[in-house]
């Protein structure tokens, strides 16, 4: 199986918004509207199996030395298979081209993040984070998502 991970593309859009809908159904991830996708797309990375888009993830900026990763989810039948960690890994490379330290996450995978890089850390140290989409959130006062953190090398 090859597996190729590369920025999304407007014909990307439609198999985005199906693959983040899923998650959203189940409460994993926020949804994202078509319009919202077409507007974010320069932020997202997809990977491909077949010329068929299995997975996706995002990066946004939340300040001058942090990043959230966003929307990063794989097909059923395409999880286990490493396309995670490489969805992931291109994100963390983009962090670091673009030269910001921190990228942090909100997750229930809180193992797939540590087996990457990530470390467990209070999600109250974002006030980035929580002013741009917590106060939009219905979980906002009882939310269950662990906050992750990866620190780079990289100078702000």
């Amino acid at each position: 199986m090859s597996v190729i991970c590369r920025k999304a593309v407007p014909e990307d859009v439609e198999p985005l918004f199906e693959m983040i809908k899923g998650y959203a159904e189940r409460g994993i991830m926020l949804p994202r509207s078509r319009e919202v996708l077409h507007r974010q797309l320069e932020h997202f990375i997809v990977a491909e199996v077949d010329g068929i888009v299995v997975g996706c993830g995002s990066l946004c900026r939340l300040g001058n030395d942090l990043v959230e990763v966003r929307s990063l989810g794989i097909s059923e039948g395409y999880k286990g298979l490493g396309i995670g960690s490489r969805l992931l890994d291109r994100l963390v490379e983009e962090a670091e081209r673009q030269q910001i330290p921190k990228v942090m996450a909100l997750t229930y995978e809180v193992s797939f993040f540590l087996k990457n890089g990530f470390a467990v850390v209070e999600k109250e140290i974002f006030p980035e984070k929580v002013w741009t989409d917590c106060v939009h959130c219905s979980k906002q006062n009882c939310c269950d998502e662990i906050a992750v953190l990866k620190e780079l090398n990289v100078s702000a």
